[in-house]
């Protein structure tokens, strides 16, 4: 059976007449979301599959097969193929005619990865962890802040697959941003590879100052005067969606480092200058996230302390209400014992004699209690 063949029969793309007929298909569709709950408007894992000569989209249905092996030997031009969370049986075909490492392949159908950079011969396999900011009205102790999903890179002499997981992320907007600077493009996949990559770490930036304003409410509400009840469920929320953003970004840091600084074939020395101000963005993400952690530690130590200082209060006031409550209690409690012998107890004016006595030791107290701020 042939390599198209095989395609056909194990991407389960022969009800529309194989992966040539969906690549033509790709090319006819424009924009593509995938915020939308359809997985592809080919209907399977493939979105879009484009060719490029030259930074310059061909047009028309041409044959996918055939536009690989002829770029792979002129090498003025690549293919873009799209994927939204592809299965096995899906991928499989596209590896073969790709020659993708199994253990690349494995990693980009089962997703849930560390962003990484790794290099099998002359391919690079990039994953990447996307990031969106949740929008809500109230932050509560069960809100979601940060939302994940992944995209998965594979770069070659003559192609580029994308394997995006989540719904959001979508590389639809990016694909045509692109294609208004062919002479980008034209540097080949690596300039692809770039503009992910940068497209990512944006979102990474976007992210924190969203987070941000968030922590500054958190922050704002604990210090005010009735702080100490505020629901520490918030803070500790914040602190695990910014422990997930930090999943998400900080590990991104040395494969952007080597994409950088290392010489690759399949990186132009020119698009190395264009990764390194995408690794100085990741930086400054990284260090607000950090700035960030430190910062709700320290939130979260303030409403504690403030928690001790109101239950002190409390405490205080409790007790000097019970003080003052003991002076009658202790005068009833005597006068209450019904003896026969005792003294006072025929005393004309023994009953406003102790109600006296009793108002008098109160008021001392309270007037006590009230100096020293206990009241």
């Amino acid at each position: 059976m042939s390599m198209a063949g095989n395609l056909r029969k194990v991407t389960g793309l022969d009800r529309v007449g194989g992966l040539r007929k969906a690549a033509r298909l790709g090319r006819r569709h424009g924009r593509v979301d995938l915020s939308h709950p359809a997985r592809s408007p080919l209907g399977s894992a493939v979105v879009k599959c484009v060719t490029y000569e030259d930074g310059v989209r061909v047009p028309g249905g041409g044959d996918l097969v055939e536009d690989v092996e002829r770029l792979r030997k002129s090498e003025d031009g690549f293919v873009w193929l799209g994927l939204h969370e592809p299965t096995d049986d899906e991928f499989a075909g596209i590896a073969e005619l790709f020659d993708l490492h199994p253990l690349a392949v494995e990693d980009a159908v089962e997703a849930h990865q560390r962003p990484k950079l790794e290099r099998y011969g002359d391919t690079l396999f990039a994953v990447f962890k996307t990031v969106c900011y949740v929008e809500h009205k109230e932050l509560t102790a069960t809100s979601e802040i940060v939302n994940t999903g992944e995209i998965m890179v594979f770069i070659g002499p003559a192609f580029v697959i994308t394997v995006r997981h989540g719904r959001h992320g979508s590389l639809g907007p990016l694909r045509e941003e692109l294609e208004a600077h062919p002479h980008q493009l034209a540097k080949g996949p690596a300039a692809v590879l770039h503009a992910i990559a940068d497209h990512v770490v944006d979102d990474y930036l976007s992210v924190t100052d969203a987070v941000q304003e968030d922590i500054d409410q958190v922050e704002m509400d604990v210090f005010a005067d009735n702080g100490a009840r505020l629901d520490p469920g918030r803070i500790y929320q914040l602190k695990r969606e910014l422990l997930e953003l930090k999943r998400a970004v900080v590990p991104l840091d040395r494969p952007l480092q080597e994409l950088s600084t290392r010489p690759t074939r399949v990186i132009d020395p020119e698009i190395q200058t264009y990764f390194r101000d995408v690794s100085d963005h990741q930086l400054r993400a990284t260090e607000q996230i950090a700035a960030f952690d430190e910062l709700l530690n320290s939130i979260l130590q303030a409403h504690l302390a403030q928690v001790s200082v109101a239950q002190n209060a409390d405490m205080r006031r409790i007790t000097a209400w019970a003080a003052l409550i003991a002076v009658p209690t202790m005068l009833t409690g005597v006068y209450g014992m019904n003896f026969t012998y005792m003294p006072e107890l025929h005393w004309r004016i023994g009953y406003p004699l102790v109600m006296a006595v009793i108002a008098v030791g109160c008021f001392a107290l309270y007037r006590g209690f009230k100096r020293n701020g206990w009241l």
